[in-house]
């Protein structure tokens, strides 16, 4: 089974896509002819020259830098030509001089500009592999396989100068069966990296220690409150982090804990089954609850999929402010493969937000039993 990454990041080379060279070529003689025709006709070449040194200016912000010295060297060369070979038409020679002047400047300047831009956009890209590479080490990619499950799904932060979200994910196997879990770290971007860490470590430190999901749920909570104290020393905010943790084993039923988390959905036959969890505070809001966390149980037989996701897709918005229709959607794709539900869902929210994105960084994942118990 192929493995499925994170979303790719093109290379430094790969960061400027500009036109191809036979296309800038092409673009250059066009406007040159343009400008010569129209200064024929006009008797005022002069001043239509004016038009060419628009070229460098464009090239810089587009181009490479092969392509842009080329747009600056044609358009110093025609500018200057057209100059000397005017010389009869009683024009002062300090115009012309003027005019070729201000035309290498600029040429010079939109190279030095399109250097500047090219080195900015690489070292963008830089920091962006770096934080991709950070976000391989929290999230794990997919899909993966235990003896209890197949996890596949999708995972996008959605803005592409936000690489790092705040939702997470991790399946962790342990002797009481494979304990998957889904969460949303409070605040976006960098920020909610370092508690994006602390609930992770912790869930694949005490996941495969812990027997009851109430103790591992009490670890995932205390690693957010020690988190919390350290950003208070340091000047950072305090953050939750809404949470689902599921412990599937060989029986029908699973037990789950729903920390302030959107309820799982249960895919079988034709059908789409919400499962009633008793809804508990998210993760280091423990001590303001009044009750412990809460485990439940719900039937996931054979042959269903369990479908878990985080707000960013209940949560996304059409133009008119409409929310998207998960149910129905979900209805209309109930007979999709597992592996193919959770991009087909996070497509369709896309599409179903437009253009201006309203949604936030979205995470869905479809569990299936593995093979190996079927």
């Amino acid at each position: 089974m192929p493995r499925k990454h994170l979303k790719k990041l093109a290379r430094p080379g790969e960061a400027i896509e500009p036109p191809r060279d036979t296309e800038v070529v092409i673009a250059v003689a066009v406007v040159t002819a343009l400008v010569l025709a129209l200064g024929a006709l006009s008797e005022s070449l002069v001043w239509l020259l004016g038009l060419l040194v628009f070229l460098p200016g464009a090239a810089s912000a587009l181009c490479t830098m092969r392509q842009t010295m080329f747009v600056s060297a044609w358009t110093a060369a025609v500018v200057i030509v057209a100059m000397v070979l005017r010389d009869g038409d009683g024009r002062p020679w300090l115009d012309r001089i003027l005019m070729m002047l201000l035309t290498l400047a600029l040429g010079a300047a939109s190279v030095y500009a399109c250097h500047r831009r090219i080195g900015r956009e690489q070292e963008m890209l830089r920091i962006r592999s770096t934080a991709a590479a950070m976000q391989r080490h929290i999230l794990r990619p997919l899909p993966m396989l235990t003896d209890d499950v197949l996890v596949d799904g999708v995972y996008e932060p959605v803005q592409e100068d936000r690489l790092v979200g705040g939702d997470i994910y991790d399946v962790v196997t342990s002797p009481w069966g494979t304990r998957v879990l889904i969460g949303d770290v409070q605040g976006k971007g960098l920020p909610a990296v370092g508690a994006a860490f602390a609930v992770i470590g912790a869930f694949r430190a005490t996941a495969h220690r812990e027997p009851t999901l109430t103790a591992l749920v009490d670890a995932l909570d205390a690693s957010v409150v020690r988190h919390n104290s350290y950003a208070a020393q340091t000047g950072d905010d305090e953050r939750f982090v809404t949470a689902l943790i599921v412990n599937v084993d060989a029986h029908e039923e699973v037990q789950a804990i729903n920390c302030g988390h959107v309820l799982p959905q249960v895919l079988r036959d034709s059908s789409v089954i919400t499962p009633a969890l008793t809804s508990g505070v998210p993760l280091g809001l423990a001590e303001l609850a009044a009750e412990p966390a809460t485990v439940d149980w719900f039937a996931f037989p054979p042959g269903a999929t369990l479908l878990l996701t985080t707000d960013g897709l209940t949560e996304t918005r059409a133009a008119d402010g409409a929310f998207y229709p998960v149910g129905e959607s979900l209805a209309q794709r109930v007979s999709l493969a597992p592996t193919d539900l959770p991009r087909a869902l996070y497509d369709d929210a896309r599409t179903f937000a437009g253009k201006e994105d309203r949604h936030d960084d979205v995470a869905i994942l479809s569990v299936r039993r593995s093979p190996y118990r079927l």
